[in-house]
């Protein structure tokens, strides 16, 4: 496992000869040994087209390529940071949450519509997450950011979980989501999103939620 959690806002990572890491831009806060740090313009692991779909929708988080040999720590603007194992499934989370991964992971960008059609285009406008969201998939760890600390909910077969958006964070596994609302269109005129929608997950995996609904 790459990640050690120094506290509940730092992680320091391994970084080993052949093996990449990515990170956000600006989250390294210090070093030891042989390590570069050079911009990533190809969108990670994402490649050409992981790039353009996040441009088209303005939603792109540089990131920088971590390479060599040493040890690196890495923080971001106070955020409490969750390390996410992965074993061969997928994450789901935005790109502007991820603090830094594995490079073994693929990267993929994911349109919000392919879930759940408009009503999940419309979750991503009411939770602030754009159109698109990041896959991350495969064997590594992935250090992501929240407000206010993290709880993991295992998400069961029969046994769904249903979330405030703006509590939202990641989820992974074979989880699928849809927006809902107890509440009719006209009792929401007004309203601010809160509890009026809610996330519901359902599927084989988790989902991560903060304790705040203060977005990064």
């Amino acid at each position: 496992m790459p990640f050690r959690e120094i506290n509940s806002k730092m992680v320091e990572a391994s970084v080993e000869p052949g093996r990449k890491m990515y990170s956000q831009r600006g989250a390294m806060l210090a070093y030891r040994g042989d390590v570069s740090f050079t911009p990533d313009i190809r969108g990670g692991q994402g490649g050409l087209a992981s790039m353009i779909g996040r441009r088209v929708a303005n939603e792109a988080t540089p990131l920088m390529t971590v390479e060599g040999s040493g040890t690196v720590m890495f923080g971001h603007g106070g955020h409490h940071i969750q390390v996410i194992d992965l074993t061969g499934d997928t994450l789901y989370v935005e790109a502007d949450r991820l603090l830094a991964f594995d490079g073994t992971l693929r990267q993929g960008t994911m349109f919000m519509g392919s879930q759940g059609g408009v009503m999940g285009m419309v979750r991503g406008q009411v939770t602030g997450q754009g159109l698109f969201t990041t896959t991350l998939g495969g064997h590594g760890s992935v250090a992501v950011m929240a407000h206010g600390g993290v709880v993991e909910l295992p998400i069961a077969p029969g046994r769904p979980v249903h979330v405030d958006p703006q509590a939202y964070v990641a989820h992974h596994g074979d989880v699928t989501n849809k927006l809902s609302t107890a509440l009719g269109w006209r009792d929401m005129v007004g309203r601010g999103s809160g509890e009026a929608f809610q996330l519901e997950l359902s599927g084989n995996g988790a989902v991560y939620v903060q304790a705040s609904e203060e977005k990064l």
